[in-house]
């Protein structure tokens, strides 16, 4: 993850997303979207939401110091030890999101007061997330659940299990 931030990333949180996790929630993006995808890794985001036709904005800068001009909606997977961090910023940024975290995340105390008056919507998935490391899936080593936090999409409603 080094590029989009200034601190130090424990060594068991560079894990990337299959593209298969971003082909199941294609259909609530909407298509003209511009895409920021802040948290760098290894790029291949970029490639990913371009095969899925969308338009995506994904370089190494600091997320807590740096905005694009032209995008309008965050779609990615965060470093997880800087959860609440990120969120915070994403508040303050006040832009649409679709955001990869732990379901237990929805549990804290940070996560509920930042978005407690706000309209959060839930995309579950069907299964476990098996997440990239150094270039190969997980393959059912992922010992936790994710949703897809997300923020001012205007979904009809406000949990949503993907088949």
């Amino acid at each position: 993850m080094a590029g989009f931030t200034t601190k130090t990333f424990l060594k068991y949180d560079d894990y990337g997303t299959p593209k298969s996790a971003w082909n199941d929630i294609k259909n609530f993006i909407p298509s003209e979207s511009k895409i920021w995808s802040p948290f760098y890794l290894d790029g291949k985001q970029k490639e990913i939401f371009s095969e899925l036709g969308f338009d995506i904005y994904h370089e190494k800068k600091d997320f807590f110091e740096y905005e694009p001009e032209d995008y309008n909606i965050i779609v990615d997977n965060p470093p997880f030890d800087l959860k609440k961090e990120i969120f915070t910023r994403l508040k303050e940024l006040d832009k649409p999101f679709i955001i990869i975290c732990p379901s237990s995340m929805i549990n804290t105390v940070y996560f509920r007061d930042l978005f407690r008056n706000s309209k959060i919507q839930i995309l579950i998935p069907r299964r476990r997330i098996q997440f990239i490391k150094d270039g190969l899936e997980t393959q059912n080593r992922c010992n936790f659940d994710c949703f897809y936090y997300c923020y001012k999409m205007n979904f009809d409603k406000d949990i949503i299990f993907l088949d």
